[in-house]
């Protein structure tokens, strides 16, 4: 696993994954042109050594293909951490002596993953009193953004109740040296920290990490689960944090750079617009200013970024790994959901195609009820229910179940509730109506169900056979 930015820079070097631009670009939307074509494309991650305006070198679209995601994260497979995670909720309390060895191992090998402060770390090597944040390449990364925007931020806050460390992913919005706007959403734990507050709470944002401990912010957590804790079960070991010069709030001690300060909510100032993941401008709303005190960073910094819009971006591929890891975790509280696909169409919060093997009448329609009540999964605007022998990440295969199962008065179920905050298409703010499909071949007990047809399927016994003649027919197509 990568123990910084800067090691995971050199395995995509090795591995072929890197490029590095050495003309100059400006961070002003040729930046984001440039990489919206390579991201696109499947291409590599980009590293552009001569930035206008900046003498720090850009990483962007280090996430941007599945193997890429998976090298991030020292994986065979996105779903090898699910399956990591799967074992450790399963953990029964052990019988005899040999299990109780290695029950003790297990909880030995969870006590390594806690994050260990350290005194003194890499990313203060040079330190900023008197910050100006825009040294920084920010991008500028749409035409009709309303500034430039750090979009690839390690947001550290503490909860003023509890006093637990919490880490998020939100954009940041520069405004002048010295200010810039947290795109705190209502549902984020940085918002009910600053609710929850005497109206300012401190923060540091590390820019540049390790590729896990990056990953980590956008990991949807329980309020309760250290995000730095999870790194350290990404990584095998634990992330190494030191404390800040201006504020009570501790960073990774390998970051890149990090700003240190505090978010005020009682200075709210309109942020935005941004072309935001979901393909459109967000549009301007009042968000709580940020109030740099400090700017640290490494010697010859990096600076890690990303772009969103139009998908396929970056983005896709951090949304499909927790799509993937948290799986088995979701499957712990709703067994009868057998697989799960948040489309790429869906930007996250649009769609999610479930498959169910039904038990009962209803069962689909208990399932959407299910998701509607999971978390962030609460603001899904469309779930799509197949059978348990439908591949749902084979969008055609979805479609034709849906197209032809569907009878929309019977099978579709609308209801009311909270929806994600970039949803545009919802009447009001942050609240609207959801949609869900049955898809799934329908029972005596669902509704006027008239006999259910067979699909038209050939036997095994015949495939088998015109399979092994394929060879001496002649015909140039791929076997099925």
């Amino acid at each position: 696993m990568s123990r910084d930015l800067r090691d995971w820079v050199a395995r995509l070097r090795k591995a072929g994954e890197l490029v590095e631009v050495t003309a100059e670009v400006d961070p002003r939307l040729e930046i984001t042109e440039i990489t919206d074509r390579v991201t696109k494309a499947g291409g590599p991650a980009l590293l552009f050594r001569n930035v206008t305006g900046s003498d720090m070198p850009v990483l962007i679209n280090q996430f941007g293909t599945e193997k890429r995601m998976c090298m991030a994260l020292d994986v065979d497979s996105l779903d090898d951490p699910g399956r990591r995670i799967k074992d450790l909720i399963e953990l029964q309390p052990p019988q005899g002596l040999l299990e109780k060895v290695k029950a003790l191992g297990t909880l030995r090998e969870l006590a390594s993953f806690g994050a260990k402060d350290v005194r003194t770390g890499a990313c203060q090597e040079v330190v900023h009193t008197e910050p100006d944040l825009t040294r920084l390449p920010v991008l500028t990364c749409w035409p009709d953004d309303g500034g430039p925007f750090v979009t690839l931020p390690l947001v550290f806050s503490r909860d003023p109740v509890t006093g637990a460390r919490n880490c998020g992913m939100y954009r940041i919005q520069v405004v002048d040296e010295r200010t810039a706007m947290m795109h705190w959403q209502i549902h984020k734990d940085g918002a009910a920290h600053l609710r929850d507050s005497q109206g300012r709470v401190e923060v540091a944002v590390a820019i540049g990490t390790d590729p896990a401990t990056t990953y980590s912010a956008t990991a949807p957590l329980p309020p309760a689960i250290d995000e730095m804790m999870f790194a350290g079960f990404l990584r095998g070991g634990s992330v190494e944090m030191v404390k800040c010069r201006t504020v009570d709030v501790e960073v990774p001690a390998n970051a890149e750079i990090v700003l240190e300060g505090y978010v005020d909510a009682n200075d709210l100032r309109p942020e935005g617009p941004f072309g935001d993941h979901t393909g459109f401008y967000t549009p301007v709303d009042e968000y709580p200013a940020f109030h740099v005190t400090a700017v640290t960073h490494r010697r010859d910094p990096i600076y890690a970024t990303t772009i969103v819009g139009l998908p396929p971006q970056e983005d896709f591929w951090l949304g499909k790994a927790t799509e993937r890891m948290f799986l088995p975790l979701i499957r712990t509280s709703v067994p009868d959901m057998i697989d799960m696909n948040l489309p790429l169409e869906g930007v996250f919060h649009n769609c999610a195609v479930v498959s169910v093997k039904k038990r009962y009448p209803g069962h689909a329609k208990k399932l959407m009820n299910a998701v509607w009540g999971l978390g962030l999964l609460s603001l899904t605007r469309c779930v799509i229910v197949v059978d348990h022998d439908v591949d749902v990440h084979d969008l055609s295969a979805v479609a034709f179940h849906a197209f032809s199962n569907v009878d929309p008065k019977r099978d579709s179920l609308v209801v009311e509730g909270p929806v994600d905050a970039l949803d545009h298409a919802a009447p009001y703010f942050a609240y609207g109506s959801k949609i869900g499909f049955d898809a799934t071949r329908k029972w005596e007990g669902e509704g006027v169900v008239r006999p259910w047809p067979e699909k038209a399927l050939m036997s095994e016994e015949v495939r088998a056979r015109v399979t092994a003649r394929w060879a001496e027919l002649g015909i140039d197509v791929p076997e099925r």
